[in-house]
């Protein structure tokens, strides 16, 4: 019987002279950083459509390219990337590479141009994207 209690103790005590529980995270704030730090949040919305309002879209840091925003804005939004002629971080910047995407900050605004002679998707509405699978039903669903 003394055994176990001797074996506790002195792996209480190991675990004293430590400093820190191996059980805990070391520290809250570092690992809510990277939890943040992971995602670059961005406004959209489509140039010179009924709808006014941006939607807030995430983006993995890894993962920043001009393809990846045009391919993630557009489903969110309902649109074929092949419809959009450019991508503008307002009020007046144009996105054109890699690079430029990597500068962005969080919360920055950003319109899709369409290409002109596509009047249905400058028209656009957001009854389409109930039948697009990046169509979130529950978020559509919340009640205040």
């Amino acid at each position: 019987m003394e055994e176990p209690e001797q074996d506790i103790k002195e792996k209480l005590a190991g675990e004293e002279s430590q400093g820190t529980n191996p059980h805990l995270p070391t520290d809250a704030c570092d690992d809510q950083a990277d939890t943040m730090g992971a995602e670059l949040v961005l406004k959209v919305r489509i140039h010179n459509s009924k709808e006014n309002d941006f939607i807030e879209i995430e983006l993995h840091r890894q993962e920043l390219s001009y393809q990846n925003l045009l391919q993630v804005s557009c489903c969110e939004l309902g649109i074929h990337p092949e419809q959009v002629d450019k991508l503008r971080k307002l009020p007046n910047t144009l996105l054109r590479k890699d690079k430029d995407i990597q500068r962005l900050q969080n919360f920055q605004e950003i319109e899709l141009l369409v290409k002109s002679g596509n009047s249905e998707w400058t028209q656009h509405t957001a009854s389409p994207l109930t039948e697009r699978p990046c169509y979130n039903s529950e978020a559509a669903k919340l009640t205040y």
